[in-house]
């Protein structure tokens, strides 16, 4: 094995380590943002529940006048029910969106990553997951930035010369690191490279194993006129 060998599959290892740790930052931060979500959306349904009761001693008010001393002190007190639920719900909403800043950016480092250095699909969005209570719309979209994104791109740019493929113990330990985050996707449409004879995914232009072009076994004919 040649010294240039040798620090390509020293690079990939690199590579390799730093998706998994960013991977387990990621979805720690997911679980986070997950926890906040729901528990901001429980205190919203409380809330809701807290108004209707507000409504219901306003109407008890008007009709009980002999109750109105007792009424008025439980309308004070679902008032400060109600503040302070509106500020807990304020405050795990907003606990989410700072998470959230942190985890879109490197959501997109990790998705850059897996797909320039394994051929892997995207990780699902947090509105992807199941039973997962974010909606597309719940957080507003990033403003264009060069972030790590931009750093990964340039530390994966291709090689001047064709590197070899991997041997199949490193294809093995990558392979083992990635189930446990994959777990969750459902597994990718797959084809066979005519070069490495590897499982790669169907749209692939370029093995990622063997870097040699991917062609179709049976290319769609063109239209008659």
């Amino acid at each position: 094995m040649t010294a240039e060998n040798e620090r390509e599959i020293y690079h990939k290892l690199e590579a390799m380590k730093e998706i998994r740790n960013k991977t387990i930052t990621l979805e720690r931060l997911k679980r986070s943002i997950l926890n906040e979500v729901r528990s901001g959306d429980q205190e919203g349904r409380c809330l809701a529940q807290y108004k209707r009761e507000m409504e219901l001693l306003q109407q008890e008010k008007m009709s009980h006048v002999e109750e109105l001393r007792q009424i008025h002190a439980d309308i004070n007190a679902m008032e400060t029910v109600i503040k302070q639920t509106e500020e807990s719900m304020s405050r795990k909403l907003s606990n989410a969106s700072r998470l959230h800043e942190d985890y879109r950016p490197l959501k997109t480092e990790v998705d850059l990553l897996r797909r320039q250095c394994l051929g892997l699909d995207r990780l699902p969005d947090l509105h992807e997951e199941e039973g997962s209570p974010i909606t597309p719309d719940r957080f507003p979209p990033a403003a264009p930035r060069a972030g790590p994104a931009g750093a990964a791109a340039a530390f994966l740019a291709p090689a001047p010369r064709k590197p070899p493929p991997p041997p199949p113990a490193f294809r093995s330990a990558l392979e083992r690191d990635f189930l446990t985050v994959s777990l969750r996707q459902q597994p990718p449409p797959m084809k066979s490279c005519l070069s490495c004879h590897q499982q790669i995914h169907r749209n692939a232009p370029i093995c990622p194993l063997c870097k040699a072009k991917s062609r179709s076994r049976n290319p769609k004919k063109p239209k008659k006129k």
